[in-house]
């Protein structure tokens, strides 16, 4: 590696290896990427293509009508629509992956996967040109030319970082949203009884909650009024909660949208379940408040011993140490 870094420094200069790096990327990105911008069959198609007989032959006017379903929803006002094929998964369960994951995120758009994808494609490759031409710049401009190690370090890393901040910004948004979720959904169980015993039925009981929560738990009321739209629109009241238990992501969401489930099947009280559940759901958010309380000592043993510890020391001992060097200056004077 070196005998080539040092060929190519011989032989271009010292920006030699800046250049051998952007040519090479200049060409991968040419040859693969009208491969990879080309739009690729779905594979729910191609199966179905294939599982599929013809009843009758078709009729000239029906020609061109019936279009196979597709597992991405096409927009005509959506630009990045021709490179889904690029831009999204190819498999039906990477896609049903990433939906969710973008889902507990908030970002519940039909082209949320896509427009992640080119986020983070265009990031990569925004911040790797701006790392070209800063390692460019540094070496033309700076006093002492650029080692082949920084100018692969100024290009690669601001193209690394490119790639990997996207997925990052949409992972704390997964970790904040669930918290505040976990944190909010006692409070909602409480006032979802109180509107269910006070005569509401459970989607009323919904609707109010969610308008009762918009201003201290924005994502739990979000939620509440994603079942409310759904329940609405003529879902299944039991495919609409066990939806909403896997957009949260929160282990207590999914048991209790188990246990109303279970309760509108067999037919047992709503109310006496919320009840039960609700009681359940503050005795885990104290035990929850009790642990974190619990780590508090263990967490500030380091910052004690590190700041407490030789402060104590200096006081007890430094008028000793002091006084022991007086005397054996003394001795060694007389």
């Amino acid at each position: 590696m070196s005998d080539i870094l040092n060929m190519l420094t011989r032989a271009f200069g010292p920006m030699g290896p800046v250049l051998a790096m952007a040519v090479i990327g200049l060409l991968l990105v040419v040859a693969t990427l009208p491969a990879l911008l080309k739009k690729q069959a779905d594979p729910l198609d191609k199966l179905r293509a294939t599982s599929e007989m013809p009843a009758a032959p078709a009729r000239d006017t029906d020609r061109g009508k019936a279009k196979p379903q597709k597992l991405r929803a096409d927009q005509g006002s959506d630009k990045l629509d021709r490179y889904a094929g690029f831009l999204e998964p190819k498999n039906k369960d990477e896609m049903t992956e990433a939906r969710k994951w973008l889902q507990r995120a908030g970002y519940r758009s039909p082209s949320a996967v896509r427009t992640f994808h080119a986020i983070q494609f265009a990031m990569g490759l925004g911040l790797l040109g701006l790392g070209i031409a800063y390692a460019l710049y540094m070496n033309a401009t700076g006093p002492v030319p650029l080692t082949p190690t920084q100018m692969i370090l100024y290009v690669l890393l601001p193209g690394a970082f490119g790639y990997i901040a996207p997925k990052r910004w949409v992972n704390a948004r997964v970790n904040a949203r669930t918290q505040e979720i976990q944190d909010g959904f006692p409070d909602a169980l409480d006032m979802l009884l109180v509107c269910v015993e006070a005569g509401q039925s459970l989607d009323q009981g919904i609707v109010r909650v969610a308008k009762e929560l918009q201003g201290s738990y924005p994502a739990m009321a979000e939620e509440f009024e994603t079942v409310a739209h759904e329940i609405k629109a003529g879902l299944d009241k039991a495919v609409v909660l066990r939806a909403f238990g896997e957009r949260s992501g929160v282990m207590d969401v999914m048991s209790f949208t188990t246990v109303m489930i279970q309760s509108q099947q067999f037919g047992t009280s709503i109310a006496d379940a919320l009840r039960l559940y609700a009681a359940d759901m503050r005795d885990k958010r104290v035990m929850r408040a009790e642990e974190a309380a619990n780590k508090i000592p263990t967490k500030m043993t380091l910052g004690t011993m590190m700041f407490t510890v030789p402060p104590l020391l200096i006081i007890l001992v430094g008028p000793s140490v002091h006084d022991m060097l007086e005397n054996f200056k003394a001795i060694g004077v007389h």
